[in-house]
């Protein structure tokens, strides 16, 4: 994945920095963050926003290793 630089609204970027610190994510991050959620929501528009929210967060809990395969029976 490519990185650009990109030039933002400055409310938007204050935001993302008040977010970010509250949830551990740097400014960017937390933009990326909101991306990806608005991105999933408008895919899905039938999905409550915590629901995908809880998908985004199990999905970041995957790749980082954080959960173990879960076994019938």
């Amino acid at each position: 994945m490519s990185s650009r630089p990109l030039r933002l609204d400055g409310e938007l970027v204050t935001a993302a920095t008040l977010v970010g610190k509250f949830k551990k994510r740097s400014a960017a991050k937390q933009v990326e963050y909101w991306v990806s959620l608005g991105k999933v929501a408008k895919e899905n528009p039938d999905l409550p926003i915590t629901f995908i929210e809880d998908i985004l967060e199990a999905e970041e809990e995957r790749k980082q290793g954080l959960v173990s395969e879960y076994r019938f029976g």
